[in-house]
């Protein structure tokens, strides 16, 4: 079995990674930078695993991701896009460039990869695609206009997305933590408490009970809040 992990290289994504690694998943670990990937594959025994250099903000890195990945280790089981790229700011300051930057990783990448992946997805006899959104990807929160728009986008994305490869038997998730001890929250919200932050594999647990549960039912979306915040709210 095959897992691409996109933003594989530190936070949500290396914990992810790691945790597919340990069920005996052949790795594809795609990231911006080489090294901290090589890094993450040192902490990787008993599996195949290959490195991919991309900068997903490329529209042709989607495809390239996807080819690389089925030249090295033979198809895809299970896709994890898990890249983000934060917005921190007033709605009045966010320039175009801004703009696209932000949707080209949060939403355009996601698409375009599992459009790529679809075809060896349908191959799979166990075929996971898991998307990691955000809390913002459906409430709005003051200065994070573009990030919160951004994860909108991927949500309304995976819910079409799910019904049209249901008939292949393509299993479809969507995880949306709120604050994650992760460098991009530190920056974007530092005034949440560290001690209270969700860990990083906390959501990895959660990828794990997804590729490895059994049964006739399962879930659409995982929304994660940090135990300080308001209940169902």
């Amino acid at each position: 079995m095959v897992a691409l992990v996109t933003g594989a290289s530190h936070g949500i994504g290396e914990c992810i990674a790691l945790e597919l690694s340990g069920l005996g998943y052949d790795m594809a670990l795609v990231g911006r930078d080489l090294a901290a990937l090589e890094k993450v594959k040192a902490r990787m025994d008993g599996v195949r695993v290959c490195c991919i250099k991309a900068d997903l903000a490329q529209p042709e890195s989607t495809s390239q991701v996807v080819k690389e990945t089925v030249s090295a280790l033979g198809g895809i089981d299970v896709l994890v896009n898990c890249a983000g790229v934060p917005q921190q700011g007033p709605f009045t300051d966010v320039t175009p460039e801004e703009w696209d930057l932000v949707f080209a990783v949060n939403a355009r990448a996601p698409f375009f990869l599992c459009q790529a992946a679809l075809p060896y997805l349908k191959q799979s006899p166990n075929p996971r695609v898991i998307n990691i959104s955000s809390v913002v990807g459906f409430k709005g929160y003051a200065n994070q206009s573009v990030y919160s728009s951004s994860k909108h986008a991927l949500a309304g994305f995976t819910q079409v997305f799910a019904k049209e490869v249901q008939p292949f038997g393509i299993r479809v998730h969507l995880i949306s933590p709120g604050g994650v001890a992760t460098e991009m929250v530190k920056k974007m919200r530092p005034d949440l408490n560290a001690d209270e932050l969700i860990q990083p594999e906390e959501i990895a647990e959660i990828v794990r009970f997804l590729v490895t549960r059994k049964g006739r039912g399962t879930i659409d979306e995982f929304y994660i809040r940090r135990y300080s915040g308001l209940a169902f709210d």
